[in-house]
């Protein structure tokens, strides 16, 4: 089972992402325009005795990595958790350009490697149509923000993982796996909204030692197909193969903290990613989940 850290620190506060309100997460986006704000807030977590951080890899990780990069005596020894990759600056990449463009745009950007190698392999990849080598093109274009820092674990986001799940193919899961261990040296990560689908399925195609993180909660809030269903998997699961980390606790809010650690602390995770603001709702958490 992959060696992950029982409290990972995530980052849906910074950027204006809400799930059950649409005023409070444009109140967020606002206050963290400002990356000092950002980082006050990364400080306070770093007090508590937090070491690992889940980055999604959108328009502001880079400047985000960038800073942890040039004042690596100023933070602790931090273990990086990146979820690749940022859907919106595909979808909006495609509605501009169409598929083959916004491939052919991402795969001969400097991002995937400025070497002239990587831009006529990106271009051999779009004009050959070779999934697994634009998958792998991808996620370097993606990782290339976090160069140099401590990557455990690689997430593969849900709204990627969950649609690959749909067809039922198992070769994106198997080469992405391959791909992130032999590139990055790190644990892959499938983010999902459907746990026990996703674990059955990657038995089945022997998809092994990976770390999956789902919506866990005493609501079944973003829990498919039901509730029970994820706590039937999790008892069965015995971390051999899957390590678990848990996500959307709170519900987005509608689960008072320990009300729902309680819940959660009950299951048979290995982990737990949550993000916070404030500094009483980030001691009150950890305390919670240790």
């Amino acid at each position: 089972m992959p060696q992950i850290d029982r409290i990972v620190f995530g980052d849906n506060q910074f950027f204006g992402i809400n799930h059950m309100s649409q005023e409070k997460a444009q109140a967020q986006a606002e206050r963290f325009a400002d990356l000092d704000a950002i980082f006050n807030v990364y400080e306070t977590a770093f007090e508590t005795g937090i070491r690992a951080v889940m980055l999604n890899s959108n328009a502001r990780a880079g400047e985000i990595c960038d800073r942890f990069r040039a004042r690596k005596s100023q933070y602790p020894e931090l273990a990086w958790y990146p979820s690749i990759p940022y859907p919106h600056k595909y979808a909006n990449l495609v509605a501009e350009k169409g598929m083959v463009g916004a491939l052919h745009s991402v795969l001969m950007s400097d991002g995937a490697g400025s070497a002239m190698g990587k831009i006529a392999q990106g271009g051999l990849a779009v004009m050959s149509l070779d999934a697994v080598r634009m998958m792998k093109m991808l996620v370097d274009q993606e990782m290339s923000a976090f160069k140099g820092l401590d990557v455990r674990v690689v997430f593969l986001q849900n709204i990627v993982v969950d649609l690959m799940l749909g067809f039922g193919v198992a070769e994106p899961f198997v080469e992405y796996s391959k791909h992130v261990r032999k590139k990055y040296g790190a644990a892959p990560g499938f983010i999902t909204q459907n746990m026990p689908l996703l674990r059955k399925r990657l038995m089945e195609w022997g998809v092994h030692d990976v770390v999956i993180c789902s919506s866990m909660n005493k609501l079944g809030y973003l829990m498919s197909p039901d509730r029970a269903s994820y706590e039937a998997a999790l008892a069965e699961n015995d971390g051999a193969d899957y390590a678990m980390m848990a996500m959307s606790t709170l519900a987005s809010g509608a689960i008072p903290a320990p009300e729902a650690y309680e819940y959660v602390n009950r299951l048979n995770l290995q982990s737990v990613v949550f993000g916070a603001s404030s500094r009483g709702n980030i001691e009150q958490t950890v305390k919670l989940i240790r």
